[in-house]
This record gives C-alpha cells, structure tokens and sequence, in this order.
C-alpha cells in the first residue's frame, strides 16, 4: 500500500491531508483519541512540542556560510516575499471588520502565507528553468520557513498602533530558540544537518494531524474559498514582485515568480504566534485552515504561472536559463 507515495502526489499532501482528516475526526467523534496518555499527547495535544522539534530540524538546514551571487540573490527574494507579504497584511489589519477579518481573511494567514514559500517547489522550478546561484540562494531562502518573519511584521504593526497584540521580549525568544539552536548546530556540523534534516520531513503529517484535532469543520468550509483566493493572491502578487524586480537587476526573473507559494509548514505559523501572544488566538483555527488552502492552491498554480511566463520570456526572443547563465 503506497500511503506515502499517494500522499506526495497530492500538492501539500503530507500536511493537508493529515490535517483534514483531524479536522473530520474532531467534528464528527471529537472524544475518540482524547483518552489521555500517549494517544492524547501525541495525536490530540502535541502540536506546540512537536512544532517546536520541527522548527529546530529546519533550523538547522539553514546555511550562513553562502556569498556571492547567491546571497544577493537569495536577500532580495527573502526581502521581496516579505515586504509584499507584510503590506498587504497590514491593508488586511487596517480595513479588517469587527470579526478581525478583512474580505474574509484573516490578517495573520495572510502575512503567513505570503512571507512562506515552498522551498521544495522553488527548487524544483529553478532546477529546471534556472542556473546553480538560483538554485544556492534557497539556503538563504530558508529563513522564511516557520513565525520569524511574520512575527517581525506583527512587531512593526503594533509598534505603528495597527496591532492589539505585542511579543514579550521572553515570548518573542521563546518561539525562536528552537530555530537558533537548530542553527548552530547545523552550521557548526553538516553530519547534524544531515541527521534532522529527516526530522523536519518526518515531523510534518504529525504535528498536522494535532492541529486538526483543534478544527471545526465548520471553520474548514468558513476558511476554504478564503484560503483559494488566498493561494491566487500569493502566486500572482508575490511571484509576479519577485518576477519583476529580478528583471530590474538583469537576473533571471523566473527564478524571482518560482518565490509565488505558500509552504506546507507555514501551516503551523498561526498557531506559533499565538502561542507567543494570546492577543492572536481568536482567529488561529481559521488562519491554520485558510493557510493549508493556500498551500495546496499555489502548489497546484505556480508552475503553470512559471510555464506561462517562460513561454511570454521565449516569444520575446529570451531563452530561458541560457540568456540569464551566472557563473559565480
């Protein structure tokens, strides 16, 4: 029985699919694993200590000793994910209605989802359409994966007055320890990069399932169609910024558009924040739902963006990778 490889051919799959499947189960029989003990604390209770053994893992696949081409490479995608991501968040702060939600969505899934990006997918694109500094400036790309940057944001915000919510200095360090920890020790050995680099793969379909198990499916079919229109806006604002501005400085600007997506593991980022401050917490279970919807819709949409792109690029008379070729 191919569970795992059913699973991978699903977009989001090792995520998603666990978590939905949670989400039912919490609806239809909410009491049937929270018996205590090792099931409860495993399927049921969980998420906070196994999110946590996660961002570790993926901590320490972050790489500090890239330079060159690939690093500015890499900042510029990080900084325009961020900024486009972090703008239209706040929008979504500044015109949200009484219920915290603007056209629906709520703020916090925004800058979630459009901070993160799908590494996997991104390798992927520039392996096919990009060169090796595109494809080396994912380890730099790495450091959007989990809350950092959307707690950042949410920082400035309540600095400007936007926010209700504001991170102790203890909070704020309490959620990222586990990825510095991670970090020195994978930049001070590639063998324990290599060993937890499993861990945060292993990791993903069951912290997943322990944030279903905090759904409402009511709040599934509520956050769906948000979530879409969520995965539309972060493919089509973010990759087409990354696109562009990677055309302004002569690099190849698909690899700037492969930035469009959002990541299986932003899904845990709502919960994260709020477990830093509990002024977030009202609308976690729908930003968690809303940011597993735009996973799975620009997993699906980003590569025939990227595909429609490089075929505008080759009509133009640009042939993509080999015009945009960077030896480092």
């Amino acid at each position: 029985m191919k569970i795992k490889a059913t699973l991978e051919r699903i977009p989001g799959g090792m995520m998603v699919v666990p978590l939905l499947l949670a989400a039912i189960l919490n609806t239809f029989a909410p009491e049937l694993l929270r018996i205590g003990n090792f099931t409860q604390a495993l399927f049921v209770d969980g998420a906070s200590t196994l999110i946590a053994l996660f961002l570790l893992c993926t901590g320490a696949q972050i790489n500090l000793r890239n330079v060159g081409v690939s690093l500015g490479k890499g900042a510029t995608l990080l900084a325009t994910k961020w900024v486009v991501g972090a703008v239209f968040g706040l929008i979504a702060y500044m015109f949200a209605g009484d219920n915290g939600l603007w056209l629906g969505l709520a703020p916090i899934a925004i800058i979630a989802a459009m901070t993160n990006s799908n590494g996997g997918l991104y390798v992927a694109m520039v392996g096919q359409y990009g060169d090796k500094t595109d494809r080396a400036a994912y380890s730099l790309l790495a450091l959007n994966d989990g809350p950092f940057f959307t707690m950042v944001a949410l920082a400035i915000f309540g600095t400007m007055g936007f926010v209700d919510g504001m991170f102790s200095v203890v909070s704020f360090i309490s959620v990222l320890l586990p990825i510095i920890v991670g970090m020195v020790l994978g930049n001070l050995d590639t063998d324990m990069r290599e060993f937890l680099n499993k861990g945060s793969s292993m990791l993903i379909p069951f912290f997943a399932f322990a944030l279903g198990m905090g759904i409402d499916f009511a709040s599934i079919i509520e956050g769906g169609l948000a979530g879409v229109v969520l995965g539309l806006l972060t493919v089509f604002l973010t990759g087409t910024a990354g696109y562009y501005v990677f055309k302004m400085m002569k690099w190849n600007p698909i690899a700037g558009a492969a930035e469009g997506s959002t990541a299986g593991n932003a899904v845990a980022t709502p919960a994260a924040i709020a477990a830093a401050s509990s002024a977030f917490a009202a609308n976690v279970d729908l930003a968690t739902v809303q940011v597993a919807a735009s996973t799975v819709t620009t997993a699906i949409l980003l590569p025939i963006y990227v595909a429609f792109l490089v075929k505008r690029l080759e009509k133009s008379g640009v042939k993509v990778p080999d015009d945009y070729l960077i030896e480092e």
